[in-house]
């Protein structure tokens, strides 16, 4: 009895770190000891995933291969065996072979490679547009397509975090946007180079002044997804998060509502509008 509860613990070991890792595979955000890439919640983060494990099992190929034929030849060719070293100057088959492989290689690695470029680099037919702009240390956003939606985030403090909320993750004000739909993001900074990135959507572009750089994302599905700025800006360059929350279309309508309301200009004076506090997004 006692070597079967031994064997029945460590299998719920087994199984529950297992189930920890399927947990933190429906994650958006960072997870400790995470060994692999965030789960994928964008097509072109899809691609990445797909191209990653392909390059994996590529390098893990080479490596094995060269490392057993260094150890062949450590083994078979070593002084003790081999008193009078082989005088061979070249072998046509050989010399074919390790350049015809390793060019089946590189075009195995191009062919998903360059698709993966063109998927990252073709906006496609947006939906709706984000203006993100970068400034030392928060984000602004703009909402062209949904009337004057204007406002800025900026990450909440430690000593201000409400239960449950993520350190150094979170912010006042989130993104939102609705799940499968194709969101062209424009990003430009005010001062220094920025850079706006989210893991689970496989979303990185440079925020430069007085330039607007174009990328994409597809949400596919609700929850909260994270990032940082990923450009040396300064002092606070690790302070300054991203938070994405996508949800379903209805409630993506009415936030529009709301926000129309709370993040207009009042007065002229933008500064006030921008940093209303809390979520709009029941």
């Amino acid at each position: 009895m006692r070597r079967q509860s031994l064997y029945a613990a460590g299998l719920a070991a087994v199984l529950s770190m297992v189930g920890g890792w399927s947990t933190a595979a429906l994650a958006n955000e960072p997870r400790p000891w995470e060994m692999g890439m965030q789960p994928s919640a964008s097509p072109v983060k899809h691609l990445m995933t797909s191209f990653n494990d392909l390059l994996t099992v590529v390098i893990t190929l080479i490596v094995i291969f060269v490392a057993g034929l260094m150890a062949y030849c450590v083994v078979r060719f070593n002084a003790k065996r081999n008193p009078v070293p082989s005088r061979t100057s070249h072998h046509t088959l050989l010399e074919v072979a390790w350049t015809v492989v390793p060019v089946i290689i590189l075009i195995v690695i191009a062919v998903p490679s360059f698709k993966l470029l063109y998927a990252a680099e073709r906006i496609p037919q947006a939906d709706m547009t984000i203006k993100v702009i970068g400034h030392q240390w928060y984000w602004d956003y703009e909402y062209p397509d949904h009337g004057n939606i204007t406002f800025s985030s900026y990450m909440i403090a430690e000593a201000d975090l409400k239960p449950g909320q993520k350190r150094l993750l979170e912010v006042d004000n989130r993104v939102v946007v609705p799940v499968n739909t194709t969101v062209r993001v424009l990003v430009t900074a005010g001062d220094v180079i920025h850079s706006w990135a989210v893991p689970a959507f496989g979303l990185k572009k440079d925020g430069v002044p007085g330039r607007i750089n174009e990328t994409w994302f597809k949400a596919e599905r609700e929850g909260v997804y994270y990032g940082q700025c990923s450009e040396i800006c300064g002092t606070n360059h690790g302070f300054m998060p991203i938070a994405v929350e996508a949800v379903s279309k209805e409630a993506f309508d009415a936030w529009v509502a709301k926000a129309k309301t709370a993040y207009a200009p009042k007065d002229g004076d933008r500064d006030v509008a921008q940093r209303p506090t809390g979520t709009l997004v029941e």
